[in-house]
């Protein structure tokens, strides 16, 4: 089967891979018809680590995918409990919790001390034709919910799970740093969590313009944005600021912008792996931070977001590649220039009604 591997930094090479196995108990065998490219994705790419993590062997990257389930191994059962069988479309969770650990028996399965994660070496993602999954790790897709939009439910758990770290409460005002794919989904979140204003700070015009299409206040990008976000706001700053972008001082910046005995929410991933931050910013203000990891048993409700129609994840799509063409499609996203937004890569999927 066709896949696509990272052998080091900015070196992505199409290949040959050898076909999965049959699925075995609980698993599932899955035709990959739908992937995204996440930031954290172009972290390894560009650098050949993600924090700590080292590729030190060829590896698949990609974790946000949707599919096809072509075949079964016994008890094979969703996450929420239906049986799966071949046919059937499928968002598939990338993390796959121990289930025994203290962390999972108390709920908080993201933060399992024997995580495996899709695309996070040495487990290989979902770049490539097909793949065998656990079986509780599989939604399926309603009709009303295409392959494309199926495999952004990922990145849409990522920004519900930050959003409820970030307790927000009707009328609260609210400072996000970064409109990428995570922080537009988190705007629209807050949006809907009865924010009052969402203050967006993003040096790429065409996403700030989309944040506005959001309900976001833009953020002059030429103006100091702490300035700005403080005489937006008569000097008082915000109750909420949401770090999603982590470019240089994002983090001081977020911190500056809240309000004393304000919430901090950090979801961007440092390229070098530091946090910078002066002590007395957050001291004096007496911030509550919160560090956002990925998301828990976030896809059924996820779904229903999407059903709804309260979240807008189609409009995020600015770019799709075939398979064969990831290298590019990686290259571009780098790059993040020519209007990218989200870049989904295809492999014949399958379009809901």
């Amino acid at each position: 089967m066709t896949g696509v591997r990272l052998h080091g930094a900015r070196d992505l090479r199409v290949e040959d891979l050898p076909d999965p196995p049959p699925p075995g108990p609980g698993e599932v065998l899955i035709r990959v018809t739908a992937a995204g490219i996440c930031g954290s994705d172009l972290h390894s790419y560009n650098h050949a680590r993600i924090g700590d993590t080292l590729v030190s062997a060829p590896l698949v990257l990609g974790h946000e995918f949707a599919g096809v389930v072509e075949q079964c191994g016994r008890d094979a059962a969703s996450g929420d409990g239906r049986p799966l069988c071949a046919g059937l479309r499928v968002a598939v969770d990338p993390a796959t919790p121990c289930e025994k650990c203290e962390m999972c028996l108390r709920g908080d399965t993201h933060i399992c001390r024997r995580l495996h994660f899709c695309g996070l070496s040495p487990d290989d993602g979902c770049f490539r034709e097909r793949l065998v999954s656990p079986a509780r790790s599989c939604f399926i897709l309603p009709p009303d919910i295409d392959d494309e939009r199926g495999a952004m439910l990922e990145p849409l758990g990522v920004a519900m799970h930050a959003v409820d770290l970030c307790r927000i409460m009707q009328g609260d005002t609210v400072a996000l740093y970064g409109a990428g794919p995570i922080g537009l989904l988190i705007l629209q979140l807050a949006r809907n969590a009865g924010a009052a204003s969402v203050y967006v700070v993003e040096p790429l015009p065409w996403r700030l313009s989309l944040a506005q299409r959001f309900g976001g206040i833009p953020v002059d990008p030429a103006a100091d944005p702490v300035a700005d976000i403080m005489r937006k706001t008569g000097d008082r700053g915000v109750d909420v600021a949401v770090e999603a972008a982590w470019a240089d001082s994002s983090v001081q910046n977020v911190a500056e912008s809240a309000v004393p005995g304000g919430r901090v929410v950090l979801v961007g991933i440092p390229g070098d792996n530091r946090l910078s931050l002066d002590h007395s910013t957050a001291r004096r203000k007496e911030l509550s931070f919160f560090f956002s990891r990925r998301m828990k048993h976030t896809y059924p409700g996820a779904i229903r977001l999407v059903q709804k129609k309260h979240v807008d994840l189609e409009g995020l799509i600015t770019h799709r590649f075939p398979l064969s063409e990831l290298p590019a499609a990686f290259a571009l996203n780098a790059r993040y220039s020519e209007g990218v937004v989200k870049v989904i890569i295809t492999n014949s999927g399958t379009r809901g009604a």
